[in-house]
């Protein structure tokens, strides 16, 4: 049967925020056609004109979301896991003044963004509501254009992209939860040691131990950063940020120079109940008050949902003995094919599914993971992810102005909480009487995104977003 082959590193991404399929996934998509640029005529010295269209969800909730600032650095042919975000609203608001744009940072041309970037808000292409097109003149009378989907979690496909073979045959090929559990079964091996083979196919051991050790750095640095850095969040609506406060007020004055002594101080605050509910909330609130930010995160599946995953495993850091680097990249494993899996069956696209499709799918990663890495079966990790997306069901995609900030940010300390209380219930129960299987809730939670209403997936035509109003003017 043939298999779709996803890596943990397609999972796990770096990246800038707010969003994953609307900042992300156009960046990318910007880069890709910069290469195609590239291929046309050797050189970008002949391009004299480009032009982008932003369709659908892209254009009804794209300036919230950064869209157009994403467009325009991947333009300029700046990496999002590398560029210096502290310099990102002078790179916009230089070529904004200009009406230039270093194409690829080496050929300027003409490019006014309200005339060249276009938002076509009654306008959606039939593949995927987040559709993107470039259009590029060359000097010579040439023209190229090229159309993109941006589909969730930064993933990006070209229309007419053939479908071509897996570039790698895994040894364990795993489409469904089904299949995760015969490869467990039938070798013994706990999952997140399952992916570590599968991962050999694409890459040595040291170059994915080394790659695993970036994305937790990554959710270390962004976690702290978050829970030390105050202020308004950019994009109109005032909100405050609030992990920093909750910091101070939590840490009672301890001092401390750096990550691991913040953790050693969060550690000798005590083992209470409402305690570790506040840092989980703390370490949710952290990553997505530095997404909406345009901080970099990481896309945990997707980066409205990337604090989700960092603000369970700080809870396992903080809390759990036993924890240490190793059970942390185990933790990233395991989490990392519990999303595919959803990837694979459903979706993890909020345009595509409603908020489920991403705070339901974090949860859902997070829970197994914890699970495992507390010493919970391979049957019960599943149990637990089954468990999180069953109580994430239906959940919609409303942001309020079309920024990923109200109810987003929220809702991500309720996905690790609700994480963590799947993790329990699995570790305390028997699979063998669970009533509701892992793939099962994958099939209804794809029911449930395409029965949803449109208006309630990432369009902000619905729910909060309109009940609440606010004109995007005002964003």
């Amino acid at each position: 049967m043939a298999h779709e082959a996803i890596s943990v590193f397609d999972m796990f991404k770096v990246g800038v925020g707010p969003s994953s399929s609307h900042t992300l996934g156009p960046w990318r998509a910007a880069l890709r056609f910069l290469e195609t640029l590239k291929k046309a005529d050797g050189t970008l010295a002949g391009v004299q004109q480009v032009q982008v269209l932003l369709y659908g969800s892209l254009a009804k909730t794209g300036k919230g979301h950064g869209t157009d600032i994403a467009v325009l650095l991947g333009l300029c042919g700046l990496d999002p896991v590398t560029v210096d975000v502290a310099s990102i609203d002078d790179r916009v608001a230089t070529i904004n003044h200009k009406q230039t744009i270093d194409l690829g940072g080496t050929h300027s041309i003409h490019f006014d963004p309200p005339q060249h970037l276009q938002f076509l808000f009654s306008e959606s292409l039939p593949y995927h509501p987040n559709g993107l097109t470039f259009l590029a003149d060359f000097s010579d009378g040439r023209q190229v254009a090229a159309t993109y989907y941006s589909i969730g979690g930064g993933f990006v496909v070209e229309e007419g992209e053939q479908n071509v073979a897996n570039p790698v045959q895994l040894p364990f090929p795993i489409n469904t939860a089904a299949d995760l559990l015969h490869w467990c079964r039938k070798t013994g091996l706990s999952i997140h040691e399952v992916v570590w083979e599968n991962e050999g196919a694409w890459r040595g051991e040291a170059q994915t131990k080394s790659g695993l050790q970036q994305i937790f750095k990554v959710m270390q640095e962004c976690t702290y950063r978050g829970c030390h850095t105050e202020g308004i969040l950019p994009g109109g609506l005032n909100v405050q940020r609030r992990a920093a406060s909750l910091n101070k007020k939590l840490l009672r004055g301890k001092t401390y120079n750096d990550y691991n002594e913040w953790i050693g101080a969060i550690r000798a605050g005590g083992n209470s109940f409402q305690y570790i509910l506040d840092w989980v909330s703390c370490f949710a609130l952290a990553v997505n008050e530095e997404n909406a930010s345009f901080g970099r995160v990481v896309t945990a599946p997707t980066n409205g949902a990337a604090g989700v995953i960092p603000a369970v495993l700080h809870y396992y850091i903080a809390f759990m003995d036993g924890a240490t680097e190793e059970k942390a990249l185990q933790f990233l494993l395991t989490a990392s094919e519990i999303g595919s899996i959803f990837k694979k069956g459903a979706t993890i696209s909020a345009a595509m599914g409603g908020c489920q499709a991403e705070i339901g799918v974090s949860s859902a990663m997070a829970a197994a993971a914890l699970t495992e890495v507390m010493g919970g079966t391979q049957r019960q990790a599943m149990m637990a992810a089954e468990i999180a997306m069953e109580h994430h069901l239906g959940m919609t995609c409303d942001p309020i102005g079309g920024l990923v900030q109200v109810p987003c940010i929220e809702r991500n300390t309720m996905g690790a909480i609700k994480a963590i209380t799947a993790s329990q219930l699995a570790l305390q129960s028997s699979p063998d009487f669970a009533k509701v299987s892992l793939d099962a809730v994958i099939d209804t939670m794809w029911e449930t995104a395409v029965d949803m209403n449109s208006k309630y997936k990432e369009t902000a035509e619905g729910g909060l977003a309109v009940n609440i109003p606010l004109s995007l003017s005002e964003c």
